[in-house]
């Protein structure tokens, strides 16, 4: 019996801010894979070449890092007053999993221009030049991003000048806003879910740490590099080689779900790799990044280092830049505090790879229970460009 010929499938591979994914239109899947299940998550393990137990993803279009091993599913969307609904998936490098909990703010700049790319935009809603406001539906977690996106002759305008640290070489901006980020979908809950600006994380076998447990772009925690035993200047290396550190990471990250209500028990953690995010700053200071510019204290706010996928990020996730922009806008949480306090629209942080500026439109209402923080918005500017397009083949997977 001969085995099967491998699959076919209509992709497009895409950088989009600091990560790179592997694009599908919904209707190119196999009809079988067009529904969530089995097959569809075996398809997207297939494609970035997990699992894979040395880590490396040859066999895949993965690049070894959570950054990644990403997919992304679009469609044509089925509400009246979006463009176009985006579906995320976080592909786990060593397991047979694919996480779809959350968002990913870097590939959300990429949505908008894949969309046009495959022909899922009303002709209609495309200048010839000047700027196509999108709004897409990001149908992990129930919320609208709109993206603008810039069109030159009719088409995405993909080269420019826009700088992101983090990504080698200039490109043309991509503007984004992320409408209402607070209280994440199916998880619910308010901003702050404990209902505190900031709560007592008591982490067995780690220790006691004060923590900023928030839902805006994704779900974070928040602690202090003081508390930890860093500084906020750490790079990849520092953490990454240290798997002592990393395993009190996991810990504390699966006790913040636990206390965040995003799980009911300690076990449900591993198969919530994607959320939610641990990170942790300090207060303004010098540092080099990792491409060897350095930032100087006055350059930036404060310092953020964010985890993903068990690892230290090697710039910083798209949604935690929401987080950490909505977090900076509350005054007494601790990224608040880190960045001097005090009311503010908008903040630089240091990352590992530079800086990056995000802004967030808070204010406080009148809830049920009494005062409570409400971000309309939160502003970010990230670029996208496609690398490769066409097919990718895939062993028929057998389930």
């Amino acid at each position: 019996m001969n085995p099967a010929p491998q699959l076919r499938i209509a992709a497009t591979y895409l950088r989009g801010g600091t990560s790179k994914g592997v694009f599908f239109s919904l209707q190119d899947l196999p009809e079988a894979a067009r529904q969530p299940g089995k097959l569809r998550d075996a398809i997207l393990l297939r494609t970035l070449g997990s699992p894979d137990p040395y880590g490396k993803q040859i066999d895949g279009m993965g690049n070894a890092s959570s950054s990644t091993s990403k997919a992304v599913i679009l469609s044509k969307s089925t509400r009246a007053d979006h463009d176009v609904d985006y579906l995320f998936g976080q592909v786990s490098i060593d397991q047979a999993f694919v996480d779809w909990s959350g968002n990913c703010g870097n590939l959300s700049a990429a949505v908008g221009p894949c969309a046009i790319h495959m022909g899922l935009i009303d002709a209609a809603r495309i200048p010839q030049d000047g700027i196509a406001t999108l709004r897409i539906w990001q149908a992990n977690i129930g919320k609208t991003i709109v993206a603008h996106v810039p069109i030159t002759n009719g088409q995405v305008q993909e080269t420019g000048d826009f700088e992101l640290d983090g990504v080698t070489f200039a490109a043309a901006e991509v503007a984004l806003e992320f409408i209402d980020p607070a209280d994440e979908g199916e998880d619910g809950g308010a901003m702050f879910p404990t209902g505190n600006l900031v709560d007592r994380l008591d982490v067995p076998g780690v220790g006691s740490f004060a923590a900023t447990l928030i839902n805006a772009g994704i779900p974070t925690i928040f602690l202090n590099a003081k508390d930890l035993g860093y500084t906020g200047c750490e790079l990849q290396e520092a953490i990454n080689s240290d798997p002592e550190a990393l395993a009190r990471f996991e810990a504390i990250r699966a006790q913040g779900a636990l206390q965040m209500g995003l799980i009911k028990n300690l076990s449900e953690a591993a198969t919530r790799q994607h959320t939610p995010k641990v990170a942790f700053v300090a207060p303004p200071a010098g540092y080099t990044a990792s491409s060897g510019k350095h930032i100087e204290a006055g350059d930036v706010d404060l310092l953020v280092r964010a985890l993903s996928m068990g690892k230290l990020h090697h710039a910083m996730m798209g949604t935690a830049a929401v987080a950490i922009g909505t977090a900076a806008a509350v005054p007494g949480t601790l990224v608040n505090l880190a960045a001097g306090g005090g009311q503010r629209s908008q903040v630089r942080f240091g990352h590992p790879s530079g800086t990056l500026r995000v802004g967030a439109e808070a204010r406080q209402e009148t809830g049920p229970n009494g005062p409570e923080w409400k971000v309309t918005k939160a502003l970010m500017s990230r670029s996208a460009r496609i690398l490769m397009e066409g097919w990718i083949r895939v062993p028929q997977p057998t389930l």
